[in-house]
């Protein structure tokens, strides 16, 4: 089935999420949409799949113009979605979940899951899929969830399949198993969109590129095209991809972790004693899936967990028991993995944001009373250091892009004096740009001796950065290995194998 979308434009209220976009996806082709957070091609997939009515615009499905008043008409014309967040009852079997909202029944009202059963072993068995229908879900790896996803679709007979940034919760070897199956779709005769911002998998799986800046198709590319030609296609500007960094100087006691663990409020353990060291002067990259004990291990870091146990010492000063406040005192900077919630207030201005966690004392507060002329100059300061793009520092912080909340974090974390820096998903939704100019002051602050803990789940993002690699699993650390480890190693560490068998399976 031939697709193709005409001058489809999406405003919610001021903003253009999608500004009159042309687009064709031909029947037996990968068409990538390719961009950065916040570009708007969730937003043209989500008008596609019916979840949004577009402003203006038509969908034409083999030359025929389309009216979808929901999902439920996108997928009864043929279009299948595999969300980034798997839509999966966790407590239903495959085969439930594959006949949810399309229920078959048998005599007296039962629901025919034998049907259900016999469609889900049918596709597996087409695209070798490996998938038992009477399996729980919360019981399969993320992987594997991911092609139960793939079967609902396929069940209801979809010839045009949208991937939306599908690989955000894989091991690099489940990506690389998806890119497979991608490619066995599209030599089955199916149309497929396949949004993402990975320039790596882009080139390796697309037959077709679209790049959209600003809710706009700013051009096309050749897979064969560099990811520096593709990355200046995002951003509108040359980019600088490589992270350029010495051998770390080590010096100072650093970060001592023994034994900490993190249990959360029903008793489930998210940290399981874990131990480690940074010295300063080095960046250790934590890396793994999301949602194995990454985020809580930051948080105890820094004071935000309440149910700790072990040692957290800082050039010899326990952290463990003391206040957030406390803490940031002792000199530790923190970067929040999510900044919008936990590292700015929207509705405060830039100059506000800055001076966050410093309300209590010089240089901003003096004998109770606010000191404006030292906080403005201190705002302009920053915003010129760190290239935050504003048209004043009394904006407020919830109108500036990604990028530029990111800077405004960045800048308030690394102005003090630092002996610690805690990251979280430091680049996560911002451009390109952004990320080249975050990795050079990361980089930066290492160089000034100081520790450094980075969390990132983009594998080659932790790579660059990385003097060290810390691999969590399950809140465990499976490893901590050099960054030169090889990635097929790395990937299946992210999956709970330890280095040393790893390194003989990858052999």
């Amino acid at each position: 089935m031939r697709l193709e979308l005409r001058g489809i434009t999406k405003r919610f209220g001021a903003l253009v999420a999608n500004d009159h976009i042309d687009l064709v996806v031909e029947p037996g082709e990968i068409h990538s949409l390719l961009g950065e957070n916040g570009a708007g091609k969730s937003t043209l997939m989500n008008v596609l799949y019916g979840l949004y009515e577009a402003d203006e615009g038509e969908i034409l499905l083999d030359g025929v113009v389309q009216n979808f008043s929901g999902p439920g008409d996108a997928m009864a014309a043929g279009i299948g979605m595999v969300h980034q967040h798997f839509m999966l009852v966790p407590v239903f079997t495959v085969a439930e979940n594959v006949m949810l909202g399309h229920e078959q029944v048998k005599g007296a009202g039962v629901l025919d899951l034998d049907a259900a059963r016999a469609r889900v072993r049918e596709i597996s068995a087409r695209f070798g899929f490996h998938v038992d229908p009477d399996a729980l879900v919360e019981d399969l790896p993320v992987g594997v969830q991911q092609r139960v996803e793939i079967i609902k679709a396929l069940s209801r007979n979809a010839d045009i399949l949208v991937f939306d940034e599908p690989t955000a919760v894989l091991t690099p070897q489940e990506t690389d198993e998806l890119m497979g199956i991608m490619r066995q779709l599209r030599d089955d005769g199916a149309a497929i969109v396949f949004i993402t911002h990975k320039l790596r998998e882009v080139r390796e799986v697309a037959d077709r590129i679209s790049v959209v800046r600003l809710g706009k198709v700013v051009g096309e590319a050749s897979p064969t095209a560099t990811d520096a030609e593709l990355a200046s296609l995002m951003v509108g500007r040359a980019v600088e991809l490589t992270v350029h960094k010495g051998a770390p100087v080590l010096a100072g006691s650093g970060l001592d972790v023994e034994h900490l663990t993190v249990t959360g409020p029903g008793g489930a353990v998210l940290v399981d004693d874990v131990s480690f060291s940074v010295k300063g002067g080095e960046v250790l990259v934590v890396a793994g899936v999301q949602g194995n004990g990454q985020t809580e291990l930051t948080e105890a870091l820094v004071g935000l967990q309440e149910s700790v146990t072990g040692s957290v010492r800082l050039e010899g000063v326990e952290l463990v028991g003391r206040s957030v406040r406390s803490v940031l005192d002792v000199g530790v900077g923190f970067v929040p993995e999510d900044r919008t919630h936990d590292g700015l207030v929207g509705e405060f201005t830039i100059a506000e944001n800055l001076m966050l966690d410093r309300s209590d004392g010089p240089p901003f507060v003096r004998r109770g009373a606010l000191q404006l002329a030292e906080r403005d100059q201190f705002a302009r300061e920053k915003v010129a250091e760190f290239d935050v793009r504003t048209p004043s520092i009394e904006t407020r912080v919830g109108r500036l892009s990604g990028g530029n909340q990111q800077k405004v974090v960045l800048a308030r974390e690394l102005s003090r004096d630092l002996r610690l820096l805690v990251a979280a998903q430091p680049t996560r939704g911002v451009d390109v740009g952004s990320i080249e100019f975050i990795h050079k002051r990361v980089v930066a602050t290492r160089d000034a001796g100081v520790p450094v803990v980075v969390v990132s789940t983009e594998l080659d993002e932790a790579v660059a950065l990385a003097d060290r690699i810390m691999v969590m699993y399950r809140g465990r650390v499976v490893g901590i290995v050099p960054a030169t480890t090889p990635r097929d190693v790395l990937g299946l560490m992210m999956a709970g194998i330890s280095p040393e068998d790893a390194e003989g399976d990858a052999a």
